[in-house]
């Protein structure tokens, strides 16, 4: 069985990095929210990977409808895991951490939250508030995957930051009293 879960999950990487080498330099996102709308800007050259996977998972409509379900002000926003009524959504993919790539937790980047071990980020993700450092890798430990930054609507990242949280679901606490809905998440085209 373990050697089944590692063959999958090498198979995914595969498919992961054939799809990073097609992955655009700078696709921009529009992160569509009951309180307004966020525009990211990813960075597909520095992590292909997560950038190719976040794209497949906006791209197929997984992130509408999903909430931001931890809200730490002085911190960061985290969404992409949960739906309206805090049922976990997150797929069981994984993919490779790429928190090496160079990018830093600064006030206004987009990174992937995982689990305590390293590879096990999905598909929720956070923006910074604040300067992250302690978030970035070092030599003895993992960071967490900075993958791209806001360009437009940090004030309302900061409106959501400033919501009243709480208990809900399964959380004790950070949960928004008021659902902060991603309405849509769709990739921005130009003329």
């Amino acid at each position: 069985m373990k050697h089944a879960v590692v063959t999958a999950f090498l198979l995914g990487i595969a498919v992961l990095v054939s799809a990073a080498d097609r992955v655009p330099a700078h696709p921009h996102y529009r992160i569509s929210t009951t309180e307004g709308d966020i525009i990211v800007e990813l960075d597909g050259r520095r992590a292909p990977i997560t950038v190719a996977n976040f794209m497949k998972l906006a791209d197929g409509g997984y992130y509408n409808g999903t909430v931001f379900h931890r809200v730490m002000p002085g911190f960061m926003i985290q969404a992409g895991g949960y739906t309206t009524s805090l049922e976990s959504k997150e797929p069981n993919e994984m993919i490779p951490n790429e928190s090496g790539n160079g990018l830093t937790n600064m006030r206004g980047t987009i990174a992937m939250a995982r689990q305590e071990q390293p590879h096990t980020a999905a598909a929720q993700f956070y923006i910074n508030l604040v300067d992250n450092r302690g978030l970035d890798p070092s030599p003895n430990r993992w960071g967490y995957a900075v993958f791209g930054s806001v360009i437009d609507g940090m004030d309302v990242v900061d409106k959501i930051a400033a919501i009243e949280t709480g208990p809900g679901g399964r959380f004790r606490q950070d949960v928004p009293a008021k659902p902060i809905i991603i309405n849509k998440l769709e990739r921005e085209t130009y003329d």
